[in-house]
């Protein structure tokens, strides 16, 4: 038995098979649905149900299910399972609906060392092979126990011949532990992509980029992407680290503000070092944006890192007039296979 999900606006259908989340139909099917952690805890895969019955596995609602989310209709696609027909609102499958999604083998190309705990990987595809993407959506690298991991994709389209990731070491995990102490050159990889709704809208507002930490991956190909269209909205870039060597790329953001007039960069520490000396601005990345900006009806706002800041944001920025349907996220988790 299965049921039809209708997803809006784009008119799109696909069968979902019984005891099947969303978003593995949906992903099955082809249709480049957001999503992170796949275990309801950082809402990526959120979207609103217009008509229909679900339930989610387990019985158990996701912790990313706020009492508003439920308010207003909104569904965590990862754990939801349909119980009827269903007609979803989700934004973003018209513009990637005619980009295929490809497993492919990648060879690692170059590797270089960012930051002490930052490695930028470039992989090269086959010969023959290119990866359609847009700008700021990501990749899965498939392990040989089936497992994958996630990565944003820091290149921009028009610069593809190699695929650029940046990638944090996180203590105890399996596959950063790898890539810092083993991993070499020509090393093999099986990817999964491109994945993702992350990507730039067309639209007249003003934009505000919000990036934590290697939340500027995918920033940094939105930004090369609208540097290379001519975007001459207004654009400003808030970079949040602990540290100064978190801004592990600062100089190229500090390059575009002195090349392009519509571009502000702004850094931000948190927790600065003696040895840094550190004369900008200080405190929580999204708190920076909120003391700059007292109206933001007006604007767009595109948040990347982890999910606390991606939440804290969300709130503070509603409060002060931004429309939820112009906050666009890519909330990065971490598990025990990174």
């Amino acid at each position: 038995m299965t049921y039809k999900v209708t997803i809006q606006p784009s008119g799109h259908q696909f069968e979902n098979e019984v005891e099947e989340t969303i978003l593995e139909a949906a992903l099955r099917h082809g249709f480049a649905f957001s999503y992170g952690c796949r275990s309801g805890s950082c809402g990526a895969c959120s979207g609103k149900v217009v008509s229909g019955e679900f339930h989610y596995e387990d019985d158990e609602e996701p912790m990313a299910l706020s009492e508003d989310a439920k308010k207003n209709s909104m569904c965590i696609f990862c754990q939801a399972i349909p119980d009827s027909d269903l007609v979803l609102e989700v934004k973003g499958i018209s513009a990637v609906k005619d980009i295929v999604v490809k497993t492919l083998p990648a060879r690692v190309a170059k590797m270089e060392r960012l930051a002490p705990d930052v490695m930028r990987l470039y992989l090269k595809l086959p010969m023959i092979e290119r990866m359609q993407f847009l700008a700021g959506q990501y990749l899965d690298i498939l392990l040989k126990d089936g497992r994958r991991r996630s990565f944003s994709i820091a290149n921009a389209p028009h610069d593809d011949e190699l695929l650029e990731l940046h990638i944090r070491k996180i203590d105890g995990g399996e596959f950063t532990t790898y890539v810092f102490d083993e991993m070499e050159e020509k090393a093999l990889l099986r990817i999964e992509g491109p994945l993702g709704t992350f990507f730039l809208r067309e639209s007249d507002r003003p934009l505000i980029c919000m990036a934590g930490g290697t939340g500027f991956a995918p920033l940094k190909g939105i930004l090369e992407h609208a540097f290379e269209e001519g975007l001459k909205r207004p654009i400003h870039l808030y970079w949040g680290a602990r540290d100064k060597e978190g801004l592990y790329l600062s100089e190229l953001a500090e390059s575009w503000a002195s090349k392009y007039e519509n571009f502000i960069y702004i850094p931000v520490l948190s927790e600065q070092k003696a040895g840094d000396n550190w004369q900008g601005r200080t405190g929580l990345v999204h708190e920076a944006v909120a003391a700059d900006f007292t109206d933001l009806s007006q604007y767009e706002i595109y948040a990347s890192g982890r999910p606390e800041m991606i939440d804290e944001g969300r709130n503070i920025f509603i409060e002060k007039g931004l429309d939820q349907e112009n906050y666009y996220f890519d909330a990065f988790t971490f598990s025990e296979i990174q």
